[in-house]
């Protein structure tokens, strides 16, 4: 069992590692392409919305649920290896990239979601939690590597991280394979299950917590850097530490927690503690301590994120787990796209300094949507 899930963590590590690859390598591309921030928001904005219409997508037609899931991971890795290796070697202006990039987040659509269906199908509800952090713990590492590369030319970066997703698809295609605990892939197509499922109050629930999160995930994780380097702090490695490193250990403390304390508390504590960090943001900015803050953020942002997961798994229609793991991802992605959007305009009105106070309002109602859950 611990074979399969670690095949499957490695997996997310790996066929992750293309998500924020044009994000790692943004200052050189704006730069050599001479684009502006706005321009060069759409690198990892199309990725979002391109996850979402694969998710959206994977949803109506039940995919998580009715094909072999194995086989739809290693797809899914290889195809979004393939178009980023395309982007690295052929491409060199933003109007190709652009679509590249959002084809990039249609084939992740079945990678994340995808792989958390197959973490709680090997995983029995008392360390679910506990197994679905690692899982988010292996996405943070894999969404933060390209950083590691950052000094390299910015076609080498996308080559490398091609390269690692094609060894995702290869470990997906011979180590991964469905467990007992969840059920297989034996659901009829059910193209209106997503829309009854937020008609009951206890994954209606999970899902206002998840959104409240994802608010803030995505647009920190995107502008991070840029916040990091107004207030002339290193970027590159400290990105990776507080993403990836940070990230990691918090998904892991977040796991733990849930198994130990419940679902609700320990979503509720996470998101009080990034709450605060966005809020005290500000004047953590210009300090020697911004580092350290940043990590303490990283391991906060994420630790709820395997929460959610493994909560929804469990109040779900058994026969629908993949689908409604898919609907969950999908509309939380559809929300980073504004909330991603809107800190550079925010910041442009009141500086990078105070950016991040634009995100605070995800947690605290994300927060609140968990508090409910208790009563349910």
């Amino acid at each position: 069992m611990l074979i399969r899930r670690g095949a499957i963590a490695l997996v997310q590590v790996l066929g992750l590692a293309v998500w924020f690859s044009m994000s790692a390598v943004v200052p050189s591309l704006r730069q050599e392409w001479g684009i502006g921030a706005g321009a060069a928001v759409w690198l990892t904005a199309s990725v979002q919305l391109g996850f979402v219409v694969g998710a959206v997508g994977s949803t109506v037609l039940n995919l998580a649920d009715r094909v072999r899931p194995h086989l739809l991971l290693a797809g899914s890795a290889a195809a979004g290896g393939a178009l980023t290796l395309v982007l690295g070697l052929a491409v060199s202006g933003l109007g190709a990239a652009v679509p590249l990039r959002f084809l990039t987040g249609v084939a992740l659509a079945g990678v994340y979601p995808v792989g958390m269906k197959l973490m709680a199908s090997w995983s029995q509800p008392r360390d679910r939690g506990r197994a679905l952090g690692v899982l988010i713990g292996a996405l943070t590492l894999g969404s933060a590597l390209p950083h590691v590369f950052g000094r390299l030319p910015w076609r080498e970066v996308l080559v490398c991280a091609a390269l690692i997703a094609f060894a995702g698809a290869v470990v997906a295609l011979l180590c991964v394979r469905p467990g007992p605990f969840v059920t297989a892939t034996t659901a009829q197509l059910n193209p209106r299950y997503a829309l009854q499922m937020f008609r009951e109050r206890g994954p209606r629930l999970v899902n206002l917590g998840y959104f409240g999160h994802m608010w803030e995930l995505y647009a920190l994780w995107t502008w991070l850097p840029t916040f990091l380097l107004s207030s002339r702090a290193p970027a590159g490695l400290t990105v990776f530490l507080t993403m990836g490193v940070a990230g990691f250990a918090g998904c892991l403390a977040g796991g733990w927690a849930a198994d130990r304390f419940g679902r609700a508390p320990a979503a509720v504590g996470a998101l009080t503690a990034s709450g605060l960090c966005c809020l005290l943001s500000p004047l953590a900015w210009g300090t020697p301590l911004l580092v350290a803050f940043c990590a303490v953020w990283g391991a906060a942002v994420i630790a709820d994120s395997g929460v959610f997961s493994a909560a929804l798994s469990e109040v779900a229609d058994p026969r629908y787990v993949g689908t409604a793991l898919t609907a969950l991802t999908a509309a939380g992605f559809g929300l980073t796209v504004v909330s991603i959007q809107l800190v550079p305009l925010f910041a442009e009105v009141v500086t990078w300094r105070y950016a991040f106070l634009l995100l605070v309002p995800g947690p605290v109602a994300g927060a609140l949507a968990m508090l409910r859950t208790r009563s349910s």
